[in-house]
């Protein structure tokens, strides 16, 4: 999976920042283009990391793990696979088409989950097999669902109707010379440098405890898997919510914002309208990393009891969870700050920025290592709290920047009340001391009244923040269609 997540971060996430920039005169099929490089990077990217992981890493003894060669092979080519449909995503990214999204990861999601769980079954002996095959099958579904849709779109009478499209036939979306006689568009292409240069960067700070675990052996295999269940748990709300949420405001600020203009030589509506949307999901992510931080605190042990039994609830387990559900909190707000400032940056800028980041690279891989010798997994944890919050402080400090001389105070998302601050700090005392005297030895009895302590309080304080936090309950009754009760009444 590190092999997989490792070729399409480098293979495609500078071309996605560069070809979703809010440009309104923007030739498409030189755009798609340069999407379509992405593919023979890919092949680049996965042949190298699979020589250097079955020939520079350690390889398991194929009598205790069979067929990883093999595996290593398909985790490569599935991500090969997926950037096939690359060109498809940023077009349906570019003109809004979330329930496509939506739909093509879900099903493919659930076909690959189910696919898994047959073969585990029935076929067991597979080994490696069987997650390899699941891995392809799951990139496969998810490209034929972008093509599939895109054919009956553009094959229909309704394409007619869709001005906005900038293609008319499936053929327009596969490489061609445009008329200027340009491949690509060059400025997207040096943009797409850039970004390329913080991408590697940033693919180190996203998952640098991984590469120092797989590259170092600071962890034996045991400490290992303790601490992936603990941080594919913790980061489940992370990939559900916050990552959508980033993704899709990324395309709001960089269709909203202009790149190379400061605020104040832009488009008044626009910039206050940016400004109040990321005002608020500031105070979204605050809310909802402070409430996974409090309550997780408390219940982290009781999880990994429900979940893994004692194995995992006895050892270091709850000390992992409790580190992560803090960091939860900084990538909430990472990610909404980032996305805004990665949207509203300019190239110059973003250069700038890639200096921070290589410093930061640096820095963090070592303290890594420091730390997981000082303390344990929860080095990882600390270290990327570390990463978080020097990445959250360059983010704020460009926001600020960038909105310095203009009426708007986008950062005043990350205030609270008072009394919300009190609901959580009372929330938090009330659901340690229930987990003193509640869990997790007593039995069921007392580990469903812990669960019915925790449920009141988070009550009490969701229901303080209905009440205190109007300016954000109205935004999320607009971007989810709820009416209010005065519109039902007209």
């Amino acid at each position: 999976m590190l092999l997989y997540s490792t070729t399409l971060f480098l293979a495609r996430e500078a071309f996605r920042r560069a070809c979703l920039s809010g440009v309104t005169q923007r030739d498409w099929s030189q755009t798609l283009n340069l999407l379509w490089l992405t593919v023979p990077l890919g092949v680049f990217w996965s042949l190298f990391l699979g020589w250097v992981w079955l020939q520079l890493l350690e390889v398991p003894d194929p009598h205790v793990v069979p067929h990883y060669a093999t595996g290593v092979v398909l985790f490569g080519l599935s991500a090969v696979v997926e950037l096939l449909g690359e060109p498809f995503w940023v077009l349906a990214q570019a003109h809004m088409f979330v329930k496509l999204k939506v739909i093509a990861e879900s099903l493919s999601v659930i076909l690959k989950s189910i696919l898994t769980a047959f073969l585990v079954l029935w076929l067991p002996h597979w080994g490696l097999y069987i997650f390899s095959l699941a891995q392809l099958f799951y990139t496969t579904v998810l490209v034929l669902c972008y093509v599939t849709y895109f054919t009956k779109l553009l094959g229909s009478p309704e394409s007619t109707k869709l001005q906005t499209l900038p293609v008319s036939r499936i053929t327009d979306l596969l490489p061609n010379i445009t008329r200027s006689g340009a491949f690509i568009n060059w400025k997207e292409a040096k943009l797409t440098w850039s970004f390329f240069k913080q991408s590697f960067l940033k693919q180190i700070l996203t998952e640098g405890e991984r590469y120092v675990m797989t590259f170092l052996n600071v962890l034996n295999f045991g400490d290992q898997g303790v601490y992936d269940i603990v941080n594919n748990l913790g980061s489940l709300v992370a990939r559900l919510i916050f990552q959508p949420i980033e993704e899709s405001f990324y395309i709001f600020f960089a269709k909203v914002l202009e790149r190379e203009k400061d605020a104040t030589l832009q488009k008044q509506e626009d910039v206050a309208v940016a400004a109040a949307v990321l005002e608020s999901l500031l105070k979204l992510a605050l809310l909802a990393g402070l409430t996974i931080t409090v309550f997780g605190f408390a219940y982290s042990q009781l999880a990994l009891d429900i979940y893994g039994g004692a194995m995992l609830s006895s050892g270091s387990g709850p000390v992992l969870l409790r580190s992560y559900c803090f960091y939860v909190l900084l990538l909430a707000i990472n990610g909404v700050t980032e996305c805004f400032t990665f949207a509203a940056m300019s190239k110059e800028e973003v250069d700038r920025y890639n200096f921070v980041m290589l410093a930061l690279s640096s820095s963090f891989l070592v303290l890594s290592y420091l730390l997981t010798r000082w303390c344990g997994s929860v080095g990882f944890i600390l270290a990327n709290c570390f990463n978080m919050g020097i990445r959250i402080t360059q983010s704020l400090c460009f926001i600020h920047r960038y909105y310095r001389r203009s009426p708007h105070r986008p950062l005043a998302g990350l205030r609270l009340s008072p009394v919300l601050l009190g609901a959580f700090a009372l929330g938090g005392g009330v659901t340690a001391v229930s987990e003193v005297f509640l869990c997790c030895e007593q039995g069921w009895p007392a580990r469903l009244a812990h669960i019915a302590v925790g449920a009141f309080c988070l009550g009490a304080t969701l229901g303080t923040a209905f009440l205190t936090e109007t300016k954000l309950i109205h935004f999320l009754r607009t971007q989810l269609g709820v009416p209010r009760r005065t519109d039902k009444m007209t």
